[in-house]
């Protein structure tokens, strides 16, 4: 952390992916209202960076999970708040800290609302605050737009790619979806990491579409937000690019496998979000699609495409 500015600290602990980050931003919206004279730090793996510095008003202090203890001297937080989870490697990383004031669900040290398992997980974190006295609104998930503009302006995402096997739709039928989406005008191209670009690429020669559509790898994160918040359409597994196009209000596919939509999915909006809950295993760390997701056929896709207005 750089040298403090003499402003008392609050301190959000949630070292988990970028989806994670996007459903708790109503709740770190309410933070920044709540202590409007403090310095704001997330508790994030340091390539999310980027992304913390579009909620506003936070700065990203790196951390590595749980295992490793913060690096800050006890009595340098004032506030911290338990946002990644209820269990005690997450409570302990905090009362290390020894802060004025620690924010979470109850435990046997301290009161709190009762953690319930089944509730969305951006009502979750409005909750608890709200339980703490707060005003929180969790229909205050937008983004800031990135200082830098869209490389593909109007372009339709297609991100194939996925964290786990689990969530990983068939090569296959993304490129049907692409070819098809391609030959109705639509500028499709390909997002992800530099470890998905390979998937990327084998989706877009299966399409019959250029590799310069490929842009999976080539884009800072801040980059790969300014596409989506430029996108005309986006069709996604539920990843962080979906979470995108919630926080920018674009169009979008949803296809749901091992999780729920229930406590992941979009809120209201020009979003469609396709699954076969019955099928379900809900094995999340699974090396194979879950058979919700392979349950979603392509016609599904571009009938939703459709019913979006976009083809």
């Amino acid at each position: 952390m750089r040298q403090s500015d003499g402003r008392p600290v609050v301190l959000v602990l949630r070292a988990l992916k970028l989806g994670d980050l996007l459903v708790a931003v109503p709740a770190l919206h309410a933070l920044r209202r709540a202590f409007p004279a403090y310095r704001l730090l997330y508790a994030a793996q340091a390539w999310l960076t980027d992304a913390v510095s579009l909620v506003g008003g936070f700065e990203l202090f790196p951390t590595h999970g749980l295992d490793v203890p913060l690096a800050l001297t006890p009595g340098q937080v004032n506030v911290a708040v338990n946002m990644h989870g209820r269990g005690p490697e997450s409570d302990s990383l905090l009362e290390a800290l020894r802060p004025q004031r620690i924010i979470g669900h109850a435990s046997e040290h301290r009161p709190g609302p009762p953690w319930e398992d089944d509730v969305h997980e951006r009502q979750r974190w409005v909750r608890l605050l709200q339980w703490h006295g707060m005003d929180a609104d969790p229909g205050d998930f937008f983004l800031n737009l990135p200082a830098v503009g869209s490389a593909r302006p109007s372009a339709t995402v297609v991100h194939p790619g996925a964290a786990y096997g689990s969530r990983l739709w068939p090569e296959s039928r993304f490129a049907q979806v692409a070819a098809a989406l391609s030959k109705t005008g639509h500028d499709v191209v390909f997002t992800g990491s530099a470890a998905e670009r390979p998937r990327a690429a084998r989706i877009a020669e299966l399409a019959g579409l250029g590799q310069e559509r490929v842009l999976a790898g080539q884009q800072s994160l801040a980059g790969f937000a300014a596409i989506i918040a430029e996108s005309r359409l986006v069709v996604s597994a539920d990843t962080g690019a979906a979470h995108l196009a919630t926080a920018y209000g674009r169009p979008s596919v949803v296809l749901f496998g091992p999780a729920s939509p229930d406590h992941w999915g979009p809120p209201p909006g020009p979003h469609i979000v396709l699954t076969r809950a019955e099928l379900r295993r809900g094995d999340t760390f699974a090396s194979e699609p879950d058979p919700a997701l392979l349950g979603v056929e392509v016609a599904e896709v571009l009938e939703a495409v459709r019913r979006l207005g976009l083809l």
